[in-house]
């Protein structure tokens, strides 16, 4: 055998996977694309229009570095949240931050917590930098907060993670249920407090901004309400010196100039903001009444996704995903025991929208003639 440079032990141990197959390499493997691409929590609304000319605009000066202190940026998303840009830091979307955020915090065998079933690139990056998994089971389809506080105190944490509104679930607390957890948390213990969906989420879930508690990192992104996940650009926001220890690791370059040019265009532009989440809001109710009409319960949303319980076991609803991708539309579903007897069909345009409430019935049919 060719000698050959050697990978570090951790990550030699660990497999060769990715948290999500995209809808890109399954319509490769198929050998055609979707018909509906309902499956990636995408916001096939778009961007609003003034974003999409600044990002024209700003195209002759792609042979400049982006500013690597995004300091225009920071500044529009201080003034929003009623912060200092000293509370702010910005990165490849959240997945970037939750990588940098577990280098910081976790040390090898150390124990992280999440829940059983919430957002695997979280659990990639833990497993990335070795520390341990310790996981949660939902309960009544949310997050448990006395679970997660439970596991935090006993295993003496170091990071607990937690979505408000939730992925895969759709589900969320009140803004009062966690500002519970976040009192009686361990000060020692780091809170992710994942928002993505904080825009499509009700005023009531999402508690006030505070940055005076070291221990809590609020993460929002571009990447849903705004239309944005092929740019890659979110934030966090914290306590200054939390936020200031990013300095210490993060790539500075890592947010193009792009991105920050469409960040501040889309912050501009609330008029098209408030819009994309009526319509979101309009959606979610589609989805639900295809569910319903179809002997299927939709689980509450304050996502940009509806999860929809297919009434059986995990086997089950894989058919049901199964069948509408030969059928040439694109759905997730949870993996997680509990969880798995659900899909999760993002929102989208109606044309998409359309094609899943016409294939949904010949896909159920066919799973339940193979069961």
């Amino acid at each position: 055998m060719t000698d050959r440079p050697s990978l570090t032990p951790l990550v030699a141990s660990l497999p060769a996977t990715v948290p999500f197959v995209g809808p890109e390499a399954q319509e490769r493997a198929r050998g055609r694309p979707f018909r509906a691409r309902l499956g990636a929590n995408e916001n096939g609304f778009g961007p609003s229009p003034a974003v999409v000319e600044a990002m024209r605009a700003s195209t002759p000066e792609m042979w400049k570095y982006c500013d690597p202190e995004n300091h225009e940026l920071r500044q529009a998303l201080a003034e929003l949240h009623g912060v200092a840009p000293e509370n702010i830091v910005i990165g490849e979307g959240i997945d970037g931050l939750l990588g940098l955020t577990v280098r910081q915090y976790a040390q090898t065998g150390d124990p992280v917590v999440t829940s059983l079933g919430a957002y695997p690139t979280f659990n990639f990056h833990v497993s990335g930098f070795g520390a341990r998994l310790v996981t949660v089971p939902y309960e009544d389809d949310r997050e448990s907060l006395d679970g997660l506080l439970d596991a935090a105190r006993r295993e003496k944490a170091c990071i607990v993670y937690l979505s408000n509104p939730d992925n895969p679930m759709g589900t969320w607390w009140e803004a009062e249920d966690i500002l519970h957890f976040i009192e009686a948390l361990p000060p020692t213990t780091l809170l992710i407090l994942d928002e993505a969906y904080g825009e499509t989420a009700p005023a009531s879930a999402l508690p006030p901004i505070d940055v005076s508690r070291p221990n809590v990192l609020r993460m929002r992104t571009f990447s849903k309400a705004y239309g944005l996940a092929g740019l890659r650009c979110g934030y966090a926001i914290g306590e200054a010196e939390t936020i200031r220890a990013f300095e210490k690791v993060r790539n500075h370059f890592g947010v193009n100039r792009m991105a920050q040019a469409a960040g501040l265009a889309a912050l501009k532009d609330r008029a098209h903001l408030e819009r994309v989440v009526k319509a979101v809001g309009f959606c979610r109710q589609r989805l639900s009444a295809i569910a319903e009409a179809h002997g299927l319960k939709a689980l509450p949303s304050a996502t940009n996704f509806v999860t929809i319980d297919c009434g059986r076991d995990g086997a089950f609803a894989l058919r049901v995903l199964q069948e509408l991708a030969e059928r040439d539309v694109f759905v997730r579903k949870p993996m997680a025991p509990g969880l798995d007897r659900c899909i999760r069909v993002s929102v989208g345009l109606e044309a998409e929208i359309a094609i899943f409430e016409a294939e949904l019935g010949p896909a159920l049919a066919a799973a339940r003639s193979a069961s």
